[in-house]
């Protein structure tokens, strides 16, 4: 299970470009500020599992996909997650990041066995916040909640 069909959750309206992310992990937010500096359409937007909205979503897609492990984006009325959703952002990002959309030929289940190997060791590898970020003023309207 890789997509799921936004339709049908209450979390509405949702941006075109969402991704929600674990605001807790390092790692996370340092793909956040990646996304953020590469973003030249800021068509991005952000909102870390822990917020209300991050936790309607993971809601809608529990059993099949939810947890604050999981990387979820919300493109296009649809929700992406594991390996698919980092695929498909870096396809949507623009410069020569869409490259790594290539990727996608590989079966699903090798590439979210190694991106579940990485959730499962990022707090040891990356570390954690206590909290999660919180933008700066400028970057404010990035994020929901």
């Amino acid at each position: 299970m890789d997509t799921v069909p936004a339709k049908a959750t209450t979390v509405s309206p949702l941006p075109e470009h969402l991704l929600l992310f674990d605001g807790v992990c390092n790692l996370c937010n340092g793909l956040v500020q990646f996304i953020i500096r590469h973003d030249r359409r800021s068509r991005f937007m952000f909102a870390p599992l822990q917020s209300a909205t991050g936790r309607q979503v993971l809601q809608h897609l529990a059993p099949k996909a939810g947890s604050s492990d999981t990387l979820v984006y919300h493109r296009k009325g649809v929700f992406l997650v594991r390996s698919t959703a980092a695929l498909h952002v870096a396809r949507d990002l623009g410069g020569s990041w869409p490259l790594a959309y290539g990727l996608i030929i590989l079966p699903r289940p090798l590439r979210d066995a190694l991106y579940n190997l990485v959730a499962r060791k990022r707090y040891r590898w990356f570390g954690r916040r206590d909290q999660c970020m919180v933008p700066s003023p400028a970057l404010r309207h990035r994020f929901l909640d």
